[in-house]
């Protein structure tokens, strides 16, 4: 049982929120237009994004023990950075880690492939790319994060992809709703591993993990940070005034205050991990709660 428990704290499923809110978003949008949901396709599109999601995190704690990048790091901030620390704790061996992460990629992608074969190519397109960011986001060789990319990376399949996908999967159709609809969700996904970066970024620098944040210092990289928060929520004012956007979905400017919070802890604390703590709890429950009222938003619109 010990074992089962080590194999579940490894994927870090407090973090899954990350691909859950995505495809509640694109399946609340395809509500929005009229169709009826089947549950059976979001279920399994639920289920395939959280394996994902799952074997991301378990191949980058691998790929980071091989570059020894979680070895050298001292500064991280459990649970926000710093990954699973499972192998550093010697609760996994690296094999396990990656044949688990490998297991969890197998799963989602039979599942992806199920779906495609069901709903059409652009669902096979759109986890293909899902697995090549999960497998080579901190790959030695490729090392998407290194090149300065990770955020935006992030952001895509975290935001705007997960969100077209599970909108495809309701509806096999196209739509520029889901795609500006997710944004919100895209810039603040990409905050919340932003901000994660702050601690780790001597160690991510030592390992060769150069991101924004190392390549800017944390001094100009906060600004970055402020910026990403900001443009959250002009993204939902600018797609209400350009009528883009429903207006009922000005409901998720209600998460400005935790916004606020964030950016302030951020601006003072940014060079202190221990007390930067707020700002990364702060930046994953916007993330959360915006993306659930933008969720809400659509459904309530639909039936009213």
């Amino acid at each position: 049982m010990s074992k089962v428990k080590n194999y579940l704290m490894a994927v870090r499923a407090p973090f899954f929120t990350a691909s859950i809110v995505p495809i509640l978003l694109g399946t609340s949008i395809a509500y929005y237009h009229n169709v009826s949901i089947n549950w059976f396709y979001f279920a399994l599109t639920l289920i395939a994004g959280v394996l994902l999601h799952a074997g991301a995190n378990l191949i980058n704690d691998y790929f980071d023990h091989l570059t020894e990048n979680d070895e050298i790091n001292q500064e991280f901030i459990r649970p926000f950075t710093g990954g699973s620390r499972m192998i550093q704790n010697g609760l996994m061996t690296p094999k396990e880690v990656l044949i688990e992460a490998l297991i969890c990629l197998f799963i989602g992608s039979v599942i992806g492939l199920y779906l495609a074969y069901q709903l059409g190519w652009v669902i096979l397109a759109l986890g293909a790319i899902g697995v090549f960011s999960s497998v080579f986001y901190v790959e030695p060789r490729v090392n998407l994060v290194g090149r300065g990319i990770g955020e935006l990376i992030i952001g895509l399949n975290f935001g705007v992809l997960m969100t077209f996908g599970a909108f495809y999967v309701q509806t096999q159709s196209f739509s520029w709703l889901p795609i500006i609809a997710s944004l919100p969700v895209a810039l603040l996904i990409s905050a919340v591993l932003y901000i994660n970066e702050f601690p780790d970024a001597k160690a991510d620098y030592a390992a060769g993990k150069l991101h924004l944040v190392v390549r800017m210092g944390k001094e100009k990289a906060v600004k970055g940070f402020v910026l990403l928060m900001l443009l959250t929520y002009l993204t939902i004012v600018v797609g209400v005034v350009t009528e883009l956007l429903p207006p009922i979905t000005l409901i998720s400017l209600l998460t400005l205050p935790l916004a606020l919070k964030a950016i302030k802890v951020a601006q003072v604390n940014y060079n202190d991990s221990a007390k930067l703590v707020p700002a990364n709890a702060s930046t994953i429950m916007n993330h959360l709660f915006t993306g659930l009222l933008l969720t809400i938003a659509f459904f309530i619109d639909r039936l009213i």
